[in-house]
């Protein structure tokens, strides 16, 4: 721990990321990037964890808060599909108005009348089902298996250590818990990616605790398929609006050092939706292997005023600008048999 804090706190930075992209050359020597087309749906936005860093939110019987329909649900996988999207990204905000057959009928209704790879409900929404419905959540993630779910995203990660979880957000699984929904994960055959995201209070040490821990898990698992990690979006935030906004060479130095101890985890997302194409391209330099997602629609990181848009070509131009070769993949990263730039 010592030597690695050392290294992120007084290695240069250019020097942090000719060690990351050594790494990432090792792993990945082919000079390929990949990305995804996909499409967030977030089903609901009434919640109650209540977290002090999420502008998206809103508290039951609020007059904004909502619950897609699965017609609603359905229209928006038609038009993923006609854009060449080969997934979706379902997940939504701990609403205990929504009976757990819900989520299985929703499951079953996509993959007969809309079939679609689905990543989704979060190790954090795993937990909420679990304590809601008086489920262990080792059956949770079973019933969800069985009605459709392929893989678990690794939203609300946050920083995996309890101190700072216990103020940023303390009615959401905890650190151990929300590693252990995804160990139980792994062990059902599932793949699942892992996040951080940073600037909410930790220390250097912590989002060092935070990497070791991805670390630890992956060495017994081997289901996480990736890692991505972003910058808190402090604006219009309940609690964190008055947050320092945290720099590109703070992001660039986390995500080196995530591709240093991560040596375990195959890929690493670079996160341009919150820090822009440029500081996006340059972390493919820095240990990222992996553009994202092409994000044809995205809500909680707009809600915090932060955000990028983009296009197929633009994302194959900024890959090939980066002096990479750009390739579209499914979400356990196998490369798209059609080229980029070409609907698969």
């Amino acid at each position: 721990m010592n030597d690695l804090l050392d290294f992120y706190t007084n290695a240069p930075l250019l020097e942090l990321g000719a060690e990351a992209n050594r790494m990432r050359i090792e792993r990945h020597p082919e000079g390929v990037v990949t990305f995804i087309v996909d499409r967030n749906i977030n089903y609901t936005n009434v919640c109650v964890a209540d977290c002090g860093f999420c502008a998206f939110y809103r508290r039951p019987k609020h007059g904004e808060g909502y619950t897609l329909s699965f017609e609603q649900i359905g229209q928006k996988i038609d038009e993923t599909k006609a854009l060449g999207g080969v997934q979706i990204l379902i997940q939504g905000g701990h609403n205990p108005y929504i009976p757990f057959e819900w989520y299985l009928d929703l499951l079953r209704y996509i993959k007969t009348y809309h079939p679609i790879h689905i990543h989704g409900f979060s190790p954090s929404e795993v937990d909420f089902f679990a304590k809601v419905f008086r489920m262990e959540a080792l059956d949770v993630i079973r019933e969800l298996r069985k009605a459709g779910l392929d893989s678990i995203p690794g939203g609300g990660g946050e920083i995996l250590v309890q101190r700072v979880r216990d103020i940023v957000a303390p009615k959401k699984a905890g650190a151990d818990r929300w590693l252990e929904i995804m160990e139980l994960a792994h062990d059902e055959g599932m793949k699942t990616s892992v996040t951080m995201m940073y600037g909410i209070g930790e220390t250097l040490a912590e989002r060092i605790e935070h990497l070791q821990r991805v670390r630890d898990v992956q060495s017994r698992t081997g289901g996480f398929t990736a890692f991505i990690c972003w910058p808190l979006q402090p604006e219009n935030t309940p609690t964190m609006s008055h947050m320092p906004r945290t720099d590109a060479v703070d992001y660039l130095r986390t995500v080196a050092l995530a591709r240093i101890v991560l040596d375990n985890v195959p890929n690493l997302q670079s996160s341009w939706v919150t820090m822009g194409m440029k500081i996006g391209q340059l972390a493919l330099t820095f240990g990222c292997n992996d553009f994202g997602s092409l994000m044809i629609e995205e809500n909680v990181v707009s809600a915090a005023n932060t955000t990028h848009r983009t296009t197929i070509e633009e994302l194959e131009r900024l890959i090939v600008d980066a002096g990479f070769i750009p390739r579209r993949r499914r979400q356990d990263y196998s490369i798209l048999e059609a080229p980029a730039g070409v609907a698969a």
